[in-house]
């Protein structure tokens, strides 16, 4: 493997056609300049120079030498612009996971919007993932960062977490529901009543139990009528009037006239959004990138506060 030093001590000497003053540029002495050259060809097996008259003139093959090591140069420089480049984050890709619900609660695309404004090359690749694949897909480093509803295990020694955004739920009735009108609810209203909760996957099977659980704190039992697999496909069920929901207040916005939200003083559930990632950090963007989305939990929770 050619020594870049010494390739570009050749390009000098064939650009001055005289060591003393590709030397001066160089700010070298002749004598190494000189050795390195004469290294440079033996390690070759060839002659790059004719020296005539106390003047060096490229033989045919050095010309053709000239070209390449020319070119070599040139991509060296290239990649190690691309590594600055790279440390300092400015490219290079960032593979994210996530859950449904940090897309609807802004957390997502809120950080990626601030860091495609500040670093544009980047590329990003999205990948919606249960949180058991996305821990795993941190473990094995195919994912940079993973935004999930629950942290990883607190004994796990690879990951780190931190809590994003807490998302109050709010009571969805269908808009010709007999509840809809009513002023105050109580518990005994929403006993028994039709609900619909977001599941139909295997790992949520917990999550199942756990608001059953909730409800029966909260003094009422719901009939869990139907499941879907993400909140915006319970709201449009809820919509057509086939029963009640708990959903996100970040999804308010989506809510059409056909569904009315309540919020229950009394029965206040939230769905968590949290950051989670490997110790060590192998490549500068993933830091700038968690940099953003935490800087962007702190303004949304300052908005909480303040309204």
């Amino acid at each position: 493997m050619q020594d870049l030093r010494q390739l570009r001590y050749f390009v000098a000497v064939a650009e001055c056609e005289n060591v003393g003053r590709a030397a001066e540029q160089l700010h070298i002495s002749q004598s190494p300049l000189s050795r390195q050259i004469a290294q440079l060809e033996d390690n070759l097996g060839l002659a790059l120079f004719e020296r005539r008259n106390q003047r060096l003139y490229l033989t045919n093959d050095g010309r053709t030498f000239l070209g390449e090591a020319r070119g070599l140069l040139k991509h060296a420089e290239r990649l190690e612009s691309l590594g600055k480049r790279l440390g300092r984050g400015e490219e290079g890709g960032l593979c994210i996971g996530y859950v449904n619900h940090a897309i609807h609660a802004g957390v997502l695309p809120g950080a990626v919007r601030a860091i495609r404004s500040e670093r544009p090359q980047i590329h990003i690749a999205l990948y919606n993932m249960t949180p058991k694949e996305q821990f795993e897909g941190l473990r094995q480093r195919s994912l940079d960062i993973a935004l999930v509803c629950e942290p990883p295990p607190v004994n796990d020694p690879d990951l780190r977490s931190q809590p994003v955004f807490d998302d109050p739920m709010l009571l969805a009735i269908p808009a010709q529901h007999p509840l809809a009108c009513k002023t105050e609810l109580t518990p005994d209203d929403l006993h028994e009543q039709e609900w619909i909760i977001t599941g139909g996957q295997p790992d949520q099977a917990n999550k199942r139990d756990d608001f059953i659980a909730r409800c029966g704190d909260a003094g009422f039992t719901p009939r869990l009528s139907l499941e879907a697999t993400d909140p915006l496909s319970v709201l449009g069920l809820v919509s057509a009037g086939l029963g009640l929901a708990m959903v996100q207040s970040s999804l308010s916005a989506s809510v059409g006239p056909s569904v009315v939200l309540r919020r229950l003083d009394w029965f206040q559930p939230s769905v968590q959004v949290w950051a989670a990632w490997h110790q060590v950090d192998l490549r500068p963007i993933v830091g700038i990138f968690r940099e953003r989305v935490l800087a962007l939990a702190e303004d949304v929770e300052t908005l909480k506060k303040t309204a």
